[in-house]
């Protein structure tokens, strides 16, 4: 009886706080608006500028760019530790690890500039 009332517990809690957000943001584009108008922002503005787009397709590129490194370094490691004392083995996947790091640092260091290019040339 008291697994059941465990489990019992446990849906409610569940269930109480995952429909928790769905009440809490009831009505948010309403108060935004408000809040937007207020500030002086006009509703009907779209910034799709040649700046923005390519700003947009450079920040898309870096982060797949981000993901493939990332997926090297879970690839060495995981070569690393199935490589049952080969050295060989251990000393491949500790390049393919330093170089997906040195990647890694490159590819935020350009993330970097071009925030910075970005926000100097556009504000």
């Amino acid at each position: 009886m008291t697994k059941i009332l465990k489990h019992f517990f446990i849906t409610l809690f569940l269930i109480s706080v995952l429909t928790l957000p769905y009440f809490v943001f009831a009505n948010p584009m309403g108060h935004l608006q408000n809040a937007a108008i207020k500030g002086g922002y006009s509703e009907d503005v779209s910034e799709t500028t040649f700046s923005t787009i390519i700003g947009s397709v450079i920040q898309i590129f870096l982060g797949f760019l981000g993901i493939i490194f990332v997926i090297l370094i879970l690839w060495a490691g995981y070569n690393w530790m199935t490589a049952g004392g080969n050295e060989e083995k251990v000393t491949k996947a500790k390049n393919t690890q330093t170089r997906a790091i040195i990647g890694l640092i490159v590819t935020a260091s350009a993330y970097a500039i071009w925030r910075y290019i970005y926000f100097k040339l556009i504000f």
